[in-house]
């Protein structure tokens, strides 16, 4: 029986795709092993959004074929989907993109007995969803379930629509027997998620939105709570905020994205929103969900970003009170608009800002989460520490540690919170 030993980079569509991969891997009769072991296939889902993912990929993969010369190596992912038969010359067995997932076994040992490498790397214009399924998430109390795939608004800076093809959405038939079978297994909290969450249907001929693939994990009876990933802030209309309210089993937790606190920096990077519209939809979700955090994308150092477009984006991080920012210096992307644009920014400004608007998004964020001092919160638990108290998360996906001698990962507790601290709160079991 061969071992076979995963890792991925990047966003939550690729830790599904991951666990997708992983999955035809067992049904082939692999036995997982963690990345770090032995194994004699290593498959890394690659990352190319940044170039710090164009680095760790890159590195990673030089690492496998330093320390593990026997071993098999597939790459995959967006890295794998731009680059395509150059990355042949790092000795992996087999190149995929971001199609094709379902086949990686067959491919694989196809390569292998055939004593070749293969690249199956292929164009997205006329794609399909792919039809991949899971049925759990290892290591993890939530499961992702990934209904939508692609993009098409092609941001000045973004390499993603070129290596994820345009929008594509799932069924919702497939959504609602994928939720049952993951809640069926025992996740009892959801996070539907996808390149480009808020297209969800339009590819559809406008017969469904994103609110019906919503309404398919909510009536799914042993679903607790539905937690979205990244969404446009266009979309938070006082409908589409309203009807989301209705569905008790939707987290307070909305990640919307921004990137920006300057209008003209957002109209340079092609965004299809600005600081005013961004404000109305928080506004819009604020109104049916007063305690909810909003979180978000900053990408600093743009090019031409001036000090007081900067400053903007300061204000606007203070103006929405952001339960967490993560933020990114811009990083050029072969082949994007952005990379060709005057007033490219040194790495040492882009490198100090954004260690600016991290040491200023810790500040907003500990001011949000002040205000859950003495409340009574529910917490989904995690992670077992040493000293036997748990890591949880609030619907709101607030980190709470709680003494809490008998639990299981898996299991909901009712708790106090006692202080705030720099990662989270602490609180006590009632």
């Amino acid at each position: 029986m061969q071992t076979v030993a995963f890792h991925t980079l990047g966003c939550k569509v690729n830790q599904y795709d991951t666990q997708a991969m992983l999955e035809c891997f067992q049904e082939a009769g692999y036995t997982v092993v963690p990345f770090e072991s032995e194994a004699d296939v290593y498959v890394l889902n690659t990352c190319t959004v940044t170039g710090t993912g164009d680095k760790k990929s890159m590195q990673l993969t030089r690492r496998l074929r330093r320390e593990h010369p026997d071993s098999q190596i597939v790459l995959c992912g967006c890295l794998a989907q731009r680059k395509g038969e150059e990355l042949l010359s790092t000795g992996a067995r087999l190149v995929l993109g971001t199609q094709r997932r379902a086949e990686v076994v067959e491919l694989l040992e196809r390569a292998v007995r055939e004593n070749r490498q293969i690249c199956a790397v292929e164009a997205l214009s006329q794609a399909p969803f792919e039809r991949l399924n899971i049925t759990g998430q290892q290591e993890h109390t939530r499961a992702t379930l990934k209904i939508q795939e692609g993009c098409n608004n092609h941001c000045t800076y973004c390499i993603i629509p070129s290596v994820r093809g345009p929008i594509r959405s799932r069924p919702l038939d497939e959504i609602s027997r994928e939720a049952a079978r993951l809640a069926a297994a025992g996740f009892s909290e959801l996070v539907l998620t996808g390149i480009h969450l808020s297209s969800y249907g339009k590819d559809m001929d406008g017969a469904v939105a994103l609110l019906d693939a919503i309404a398919q994990v909510q009536a799914v009876p042993q679903v607790r709570r539905i937690r979205l990933g990244s969404l446009e802030p266009t979309i938070a209309t006082p409908e589409f905020a309203h009807r989301l309210q209705k569905m008790d089993k939707v987290c307070p937790q909305f990640h919307l994205a921004l990137q920006s606190g300057s209008d003209t920096v957002l109209a340079r990077m092609a965004r299809r929103y600005n600081t005013r519209m961004y404000l109305t939809g928080v506004t819009n979700l604020r109104r049916e969900f007063p305690e909810a955090a909003f979180t978000t994308d900053i990408l600093t150092g743009f090019p031409g970003e001036t000090e007081e477009e900067y400053a903007q984006t300061r204000r606007m991080i203070e103006t929405v009170g952001f339960a967490k920012i993560h933020v990114f210096p811009y990083s050029p992307r072969e082949g994007t608009k952005a990379a060709v644009m005057p007033g490219q920014l040194s790495n040492t400004c882009k490198e100090q800002r954004a260690r600016e608007l991290i040491a200023l998004g810790e500040q907003v964020g500990r001011c949000y989460r002040e205000g859950f001092m003495g409340r009574e919160v529910e917490v989904l638990l995690e992670e077992r520490l040493p000293d036997g108290n748990w890591i949880g998360y609030t619907p709101e996906y607030l980190r709470v540690e709680l003494p809490c001698q008998e639990g299981a990962q898996g299991q909901y507790r009712r708790a106090r919170v006692t202080a705030c601290v720099p990662d989270g709160l602490l609180g006590r079991e009632m």
